[in-house]
């Protein structure tokens, strides 16, 4: 059995994947209806709307199979997003990436696989609509479209989710999309005794990055700063743009001293990265920081006051030396 490897963009997968906030949530008719007519229509005993986490594949709609999940590891799906075309196995036990698989060698006994891969707004793969069948077969050019069309429908209903939840410009989550992932977090957090740390990131001189040099580099600026973020921190980490420049960073499980060796990473990123990219500008930061002890009962409201002043204290004195200069 091969193992499937991560994308390149792993990191902004998982994001996009989280902001639309679909994993662990009870099945819904408008997926359901995709994969009942898939079953019917290629006539096949499973079709299953797959999303690829971290660890898992967990299953938003699942007909004819009882499991909600399978470890990634031994998935075929993990395979499937690792290109934009479908992934067609006429019979695993043929294929030595899948023939010891123990989805193949036993329950459900895969034979056949197709698994068309599905991509959220940003063009990042959170998964797949699949087709599973006990017995060997084919999948013709005609089927090929037809799966391709049933997974734009899919996709069409992932749009719907991630308009409310995810930022436009930058792919990760908007001030909703982070504050629902927020309170989720926190709770765990509280429930396992962790503490949480809050970092509110505000860009210095973006104004002057519009005046000077038009908005479209201000896009770019916020989209390369959010690419910085999202590479720097943990996959179980949250990010999400609030509104104009300013970004919130919630740390799960990590403790306050652990920040400034953080901070020098994401330093490095924009030193190192802004030589490659050759932008017109330079980015810099204010940041304030708020952490939460496992005994305290903090909402994500009350600890992004607290990072927010923090930040605006730290671009105060940012300015006085300055102007001081």
């Amino acid at each position: 059995m091969i193992e499937p490897q991560f994308p390149d963009n792993e990191s902004e997968r998982l994001e996009t994947l989280r902001a639309l906030q679909i994993l662990d949530t009870p099945h819904e008719e408008r997926f359901d209806r995709i994969t009942r007519l898939a079953r019917r229509l290629f006539g096949v005993p499973i079709a299953l709307v797959s999303l690829v986490d971290t660890e898992r594949q967990w299953f938003k709609s699942s007909q004819g199979l009882d499991a909600s999940e399978t470890p990634r590891e031994i998935s075929f799906c993990g395979h499937a997003i690792l290109d934009d075309d479908a992934l067609v196995i006429k019979n695993a036990v043929e294929d030595n990436r899948f023939a010891d698989n123990p989805l193949v060698t036993g329950e459900p006994n895969i034979r056949f696989y197709a698994g068309q891969p599905l991509s959220a707004g940003n063009g990042c793969k959170v998964g797949t609509l699949c087709l599973i069948d006990t017995q060997p077969r084919e999948l013709s050019e005609e089927d090929q479209r037809l799966l391709e069309d049933l997974a734009a429908m899919v996709e069409q209903e992932f749009t719907a989710m991630a308009i409310a939840t995810i930022d436009e410009l930058t792919g990760i989550s908007n001030r909703r999309g982070f504050n629902m992932l927020a309170d989720k977090a926190l709770d765990t957090c509280k429930r396992q005794r962790k503490e949480v740390t809050l970092l509110a990131f505000d860009l210095n001189n973006f104004k002057e990055i519009n005046d000077n040099l038009g908005h479209a580099a201000g896009d770019q600026a916020l989209q390369d700063f959010a690419e910085y973020l999202t590479t720097t921190f943990r996959d179980s980490d949250i990010v999400g743009r609030m509104g104009g420049d300013e970004f919130w960073v919630l740390l799960c499980d990590a403790q306050q001293h652990a920040v400034p060796m953080l901070l020098n990473r994401l330093e490095e990123k924009i030193s190192v990265l802004g030589e490659v990219k050759k932008r017109p500008f330079q980015l810099s930061y204010s940041v304030g920081i708020a952490s939460c002890s496992p005994h305290l009962d903090m909402s994500i409201g009350f600890l992004g006051e607290r990072a927010d002043s923090a930040m605006y204290e730290q671009k105060r004195r940012k300015r006085h030396a300055a102007a001081g200069a």
